[in-house]
């Protein structure tokens, strides 16, 4: 890709989505700016990625084809007041501003292509989900250009902006659930006479590999779990007593409640 990116906000998720185009090449060092408050992490990120950093982005914002506002949700009015009127005609904005609608981006840039996105911390080691949605006035091309950028650190998929409080609730969150999930398998493993270090080590590869599966396989996960669950075995004694528990319902109504708490702060 030959056009200019610019980030509003240098953090760790700016820097996991520039780290993974430039190594992916999904764009090149050269052609990303970024803006941060603080000129060490501009240091930083200028000597680590060979990308343009500065205090400010007065020197970029007018001329990049792609501005990416990668900032605190308190900071993003400020942010959008700093920059409004200042992009290209056909620049394109995209948000991962956690919270902040695309309308609410309208009120600053009432004529802007608007692609807003909800993407998850795995991105900072190239095994991110980006879900994006898009403004009415932007082009297909325009889409890929970000798609291609984000699926450089992961996965990425487009979705209507009204799913976006869900794939909060699921995928954005969702790291969360799965490290619980592999702390709690390594308590088991010791509980069982396992070293915490393999405990850990089994817990999190067996996740990451089930994951794998499913995502490469293409089968349901049901039809997985049925591969590996044996008459009178082993796994279906320990699945009985995860159904028992309710750790199913547990999962489901934990995704449903931050649905509905990112909705809440959407309304704020």
């Amino acid at each position: 890709m030959s056009k200019k990116i610019g980030f509003i906000g240098g953090g760790a998720m700016a820097e996991a989505i520039l780290s993974g185009a430039v190594s992916r090449q999904a764009a090149k060092a050269e052609d990303i700016f970024v803006s941060d408050h603080k000129e060490q992490r501009c240091r930083f990120l200028q000597d680590t990625y060979g990308v343009h950093a500065a205090v400010g982005a007065e020197e970029f914002i007018g001329g990049v084809d792609i501005v990416v506002l990668a900032i605190k949700p308190q900071a993003a009015g400020g942010a959008m007041t700093e920059i409004q009127g200042k992009l290209k005609e056909d620049a394109v904005l995209v948000s991962i501003v956690a919270g902040l609608t695309i309308d609410s981006i309208r009120e600053f840039f009432p004529a802007q292509k608007i692609i807003r996105v909800m993407p998850n911390t795995p991105l900072s080691v190239g095994e991110g989900m980006s879900a994006y949605a898009l403004s009415g006035n932007t082009c297909a091309d325009d889409a890929e250009d970000v798609r291609a950028i984000l699926a450089a650190c992961g996965k990425a998929v487009e979705v209507k902006e009204s799913m976006l409080d869900a794939v909060t609730g699921l995928s954005g969150s969702g790291p969360a659930y799965g490290f619980l999930m592999i702390d709690a398998l390594s308590d088991g493993g010791v509980a069982a006479g396992l070293p915490r270090s393999v405990a850990t080590l089994l817990a999190a590869q067996t996740l990451y590999g089930a994951a794998k599966m499913v995502l490469e396989s293409g089968k349901h996960p049901d039809v997985l779990r049925d591969q590996v669950t044996s008459p009178a075995g082993t796994t279906i004694a320990g699945v009985r007593v995860m159904e028992q528990q309710g750790v199913r319902g547990a999962l489901i109504d934990a995704v449903l409640a931050a649905t509905e708490r990112s909705a809440q702060l959407g309304r704020k």
